[in-house]
């Protein structure tokens, strides 16, 4: 006896739990018993091929079936990969965010460096035209370096100095890859420098104090000449100053003189004509070693101002390397 078509359609109609094909419609025995019996169900009942009339179901699922299927998975994939993008992107941003932070960090300390920098270089540059304005006549002691003053030294120290703290100054307003490292680049080669020299001068100290002590010699043959006012006035003060005569002895200014004479600034009181007295009215002590054992004597000074300026320079190298790291972290992650 064949079903009434009531009962059919009970059975198609009927939805599953999750809208979905039963579970024995997709897989196991009953789903193969069904494709077989419906095939020949069909040629028994003449329906053109449907699902049978005992079990009453196709033997392949349906479009709504098969959409959910497989748009559900596909969709979820979606989802999923949309949140990883975003936490991605949140990541990304955060360390941006960090980067630029770091930045500003270090951008403003750069800048409050560099402007002291600057601003030693102003001071050092106005005592040396201060010098030249008002000492303009104290020159350097040496024959062979006639510029080589105190006011000249001051001068250009103070206009190198105001050069550098400048191109640091603009680098870290800007963030400037190229300033940052010209300002880098420069400070790392004046340290170097230092850093030879003062090597040098301890490892050759006897070959410089005897070349220091022989063109000294040799200067005091233009003591009072005409053009050299300057080294005249400079002889003058350090005799005077440090209570000294001549670079080893005073019988240095007998060669000078071609006799046995001094300048007045070598008496032990200052007189016209008095270098034209017995040596027993000149100072003895020569000007070379005193001044020497002055120098040994604020040498701790000397030291304490060479590592400050040494600790300076240290630090403005970190911070433009730190800045310009900075800087390309920043490029790199925001870009």
């Amino acid at each position: 006896m064949r079903r009434s078509s009531t009962d059919e359609s009970t059975y198609r109609r009927s939805p599953s739990p999750e809208g979905k094909e039963p579970g024995f419609a997709r897989g196991g025995p009953f789903r193969r018993c069904s494709s077989l019996h419906g095939r020949a169900g069909a040629g028994d009942a003449g329906d053109g091929g449907d699902g049978g009339p005992f079990f009453g179901l196709h033997a392949s699922p349906g479009p709504k079936a098969a959409q959910g299927r497989y748009t559900s998975p596909k969709g979820n994939k979606y989802v999923v990969f949309y949140l990883d993008l975003s936490f991605i992107f949140l990541l990304e941003l955060k360390r941006c965010s960090m980067a630029r932070g770091c930045l500003q960090g270090v951008k403003f300390l750069m800048f409050a460096f560099n402007l002291l920098f600057w601003l030693g270089g102003c001071g050092i540059l106005g005592v040396g035209i201060w010098l030249a304005a008002t000492q303009g006549n104290f020159a350097t002691l040496s024959s062979s370096f006639p510029s080589l003053s105190a006011a000249n030294l001051l001068i250009v120290t103070g206009t190198f100095v105001m050069a550098i703290g400048f191109v640091g100054c603009i680098g870290a307003i800007k963030e400037n890859k190229c300033l940052l490292l010209t300002f880098f680049v420069t400070l790392l080669l004046v340290l170097l420098l230092e850093a030879t020299v003062t090597t040098l001068f301890f490892a050759c100290t006897d070959q410089i104090d005897r070349y220091a002590q022989r063109d000294l010699k040799k200067g005091l043959h233009l003591y009072g000449t005409p053009g050299n006012v300057g080294l005249t006035n400079a002889w003058s003060i350090i005799q005077t100053d440090f209570r000294c005569c001549g670079v080893s002895n005073y019988t240095d200014w007998f060669e000078v003189y071609n006799a046995t004479r001094v300048p007045d600034s070598c008496c032990l009181e200052f007189s016209e004509g008095c270098g034209l007295h017995a040596p027993g009215t000149w100072w003895k002590a020569p000007c070379y070693e005193t001044v020497k054992m002055w120098l040994q004597e604020n040498l701790l000074a000397v030291g304490i101002f060479g590592l400050c300026t040494a600790l300076v320079q240290i630090l403005g190298l970190t911070f433009a390397m730190t800045m310009y790291c900075q800087v390309v972290k920043a490029d790199t992650y925001c870009a």
